[in-house]
């Protein structure tokens, strides 16, 4: 009798790595959901222009404070949810996957250098007894860094391409449900839709539900994923 060996022969997860799976999943759609709650709460439309927004903040504190809660939830848990969705969807469909990876960890990465350091400033300004002239100056300087744009356009690219191909990946290999797939392949296409072109919070909360959705489909397949080790299978 010799041995030969089979890498990656796939067992049962067990116990410590199955709970480590299940708190993984449960975080992962909890990005997606914070930002659904501030396209809710924001006092203010992405299109206004910074004097405008400056203005909205002032009247609404306390919604503007609430929405710096949710934009920090968002930024400590989307990065880790956008990993976990693309491992199953790497292992559903490689090249897809790893596309959408690539663009969506980058995407929602930047998005702590783009769109979100506005919020705590103008909260900060409004704080500080600045009128909206003034604080509108400082949010178009802040805009016009380079690694501000730059960062932007990472967000914009990355998070709705890359959420594309990521649902595309889940789809082509199976990995969950097909409405689940197709809610996420939608989602932030919708969201460009209702934040840019047409502006209606709740229809953009409402794209976020179904990034939120997606998410939470591939993180339900994440802990059906077998663990795996090397084994060694007798043979005569």
């Amino acid at each position: 009798m010799t041995a030969i060996s089979r890498p990656w022969a796939p067992v049962k997860a067990s116990g410590g790595a199955r709970w480590r799976l299940t708190a993984l999943a449960l975080i992962t759609p909890i990005g997606p959901l914070a930002v659904a709650g501030v396209r809710v709460l924001l006092p203010y439309r992405t299109t206004d222009d910074s004097r405008s927004v400056a203005a909205a903040v002032a009247a609404h504190p306390g919604t503007a404070s609430a929405v710096l809660w949710l934009d920090l939830v968002a930024v400590l848990t989307l990065v880790v949810g956008v990993v976990v969705v693309s491992t199953v969807a790497v292992r559903a469909a490689p090249a897809l996957g790893t596309m959408g990876a690539v663009l969506a960890v980058a995407g929602f990465g930047a998005l702590s250098m783009g769109p979100i350091p506005a919020d705590p400033t103008v909260e900060g300004a409004v704080r500080a007894g600045l009128d909206p002239a003034t604080t509108a100056r400082v949010l178009d300087a802040m805009a016009a860094h380079p690694s501000a744009q730059v960062a932007t356009g990472l967000f914009v690219l990355g998070h709705i391409f890359g959420t594309v191909l990521l649902g595309a990946a889940l789809w082509k290999g199976r990995a969950v449900p097909v409405w689940a797939a197709l809610a996420l392949i939608i989602s932030q296409p919708l969201h460009f839709v209702f934040a840019v072109i047409t502006p209606n919070s709740a229809l953009d909360a409402t794209a976020w539900l179904l990034t939120a959705t997606g998410f939470a489909a591939a993180a339900a397949a994440l802990v059906q994923i077998p663990m795996r080790r090397s084994a060694a299978s007798p043979c005569g």
